[in-house]
C-alpha cells in the first residue's frame, strides 16, 4: 500500500478561554494521497479553518493543539521545531487564505512578494526570482506580468488578486495546497475561473490539494474524496460520488438538500433546524443529535466514532442510512 502524503491522526485543537475550553477540532482523522484533491466540507464555525491552521502549525493564540499526530512524508509535524517548520510552509506545504486581502501585503510590489517568497525557499539569485515571478504571474493569467508585477494589490480587481495569491503559493512547487475557501468573496463567473485555474495548475505541478469549503457544489465538480465536519467532528468520509450518491449521515443529507435546483424555484429552499451547538459546552452524544430528526436516546447517550460502511465510506452515526 502506498504511504498517503499526509495522515492526520486524531487531531485535538482546543482554544483555552476563561469561559472554558472550546474544541474546535476533536479528534479529526483523514488522509490525502499523492496528487488527490480532498474536500473538507461544512458549515461555518464547524472546525474546518482550525483543521487547516493546525496542519500549517499556525493555531492562533489562545488555541493550542492539544492530541493526535500530523505526519506528512512519513514525518510527524507536531514534533518539528519552529525553524523546521518554516521551511516546510510555502516550500513543501502552501496555503491559499479566503481574502487576497489579507494575504498580500498592501506596502510591497505584489511582484517583489513573490521574488521574495522564491529566493528565501529557492535559493534563487534576484534575475532567477524576477524570471520566475514574470512566468508564475504569466501562467496564472495575469496581463502584461512585467508591468503588473509593479503594481501594489489595491490596483487589481478581486479576481486578479486571488491569481497572485494562487501563484505565491504554487511558486515553490509545493506538494501539497491547502486552499481555504478561496472563492468565497468572489463572483460566480471568476469562482469558476479561480477553480478552474487551480484545477490546471495542480495537474501541471502534480500537487495534492485540500480545498475547505461550505459549497457542495464545487466538491461536486473538483475534488477526489471528501469529509465533512459537524462541530469539530468528522462525521462522514467518503469518495465523491458515494457521497452525493450513497449519503450515509443525516448531516450531509440535510446539506445536501440545501443546494438550489430547479424544482425549488418559487418556494423557499429546505433548511437544517436549529444551530451549531456551544463549543465550549456541546451536548452530550452526538453533537447532531439537537437537530437530527432521526436521533433516539442512544444518540442522546453515546458519540457515535467513525466506522466502515464501504470499501472508501465511513460515517459517524447510531442510525446511518443503508441501501
Amino acid at each position: 500500500m502506498v504511504e498517503a502524503l499526509l495522515e492526520v491522526k486524531d487531531l485535538k485543537t482546543h482554544f483555552f478561554m476563561e469561559r472554558g475550553v472550546l474544541k474546535a477540532v476533536d479528534g479529526v482523522s483523514f488522509s490525502v494521497g499523492e496528487k488527490e484533491t480532498f474536500g473538507l466540507v461544512g458549515e461555518s464555525g464547524c472546525g474546518k479553518t482550525v483543521t487547516s491552521l493546525s496542519i500549517m502549525r499556525r493555531v492562533p493564540y489562545p488555541g493550542k493543539i492539544t492530541g493526535g499526530e500530523i505526519r506528512f512524508m512519513g514525518e510527524n509535524l507536531l514534533e518539528k521545531t519552529d525553524l523546521e517548520m518554516r521551511r516546510i510552509r510555502g516550500k513543501e506545504i502552501a496555503y491559499i487564505m479566503q481574502d487576497p486581502l489579507t494575504a498580500l501585503d498592501p506596502v510591497f510590489r505584489v511582484g517583489l512578494q513573490l521574488d521574495e517568497t522564491v529566493t528565501a525557499h529557492l535559493g534563487l539569485g534576484s534575475g532567477e526570482a524576477r524570471e520566475r515571478t514574470l512566468s508564475l504571474l504569466d501562467k496564472v493569467g495575469i496581463p502584461s506580468a512585467k508591468e503588473r508585477a509593479k503594481d501594489y494589490q489595491h490596483q487589481f480587481s478581486g479576481g486578479m488578486r486571488q491569481r497572485i495569491v494562487i501563484s505565491i503559493a504554487l511558486s515553490c512547487n509545493p506538494k501539497l495546497l491547502i486552499a481555504d475557501e478561496p472563492t468565497t468573496n468572489l463572483d460566480v463567473t471568476i469562482q469558476a475561473q479561480i477553480l478552474g485555474l487551480i484545477k490546471q495548475m495542480n495537474t501541471e505541478f502534480g500537487t495534492s490539494m485540500i480545498l475547505i469549503t461550505h459549497h457542495l457544489g464545487l466538491v461536486a465538480e473538483t475534488v477526489d474524496r471528501v469529509g465533512v465536519m459537524y462541530a469539530g467532528d468528522l462525521v462522514e468520509l467518503a469518495d465523491t460520488k458515494s457521497l452525493f450518491h450513497d449519503t450515509k449521515h443525516p448531516y450531509t443529507l440535510g446539506l445536501l438538500k440545501c443546494i438550489p435546483r430547479k424544482e425549488y424555484r418559487g418556494v423557499r429552499l429546505p433548511t437544517i433546524g436549529g444551530t451549531l451547538p456551544n463549543p465550549v459546552d456541546p451536548p452530550m452524544g452526538c453533537k447532531f443529535h439537537p437537530r437530527c430528526p432521526f436521533a433516539t436516546d442512544e444518540c442522546l447517550r453515546e458519540k457515535p466514532r467513525l466506522e466502515k460502511v464501504g470499501r472508501e465510506h465511513e460515517v459517524a452515526c447510531h442510525h446511518h442510512f443503508t441501501d
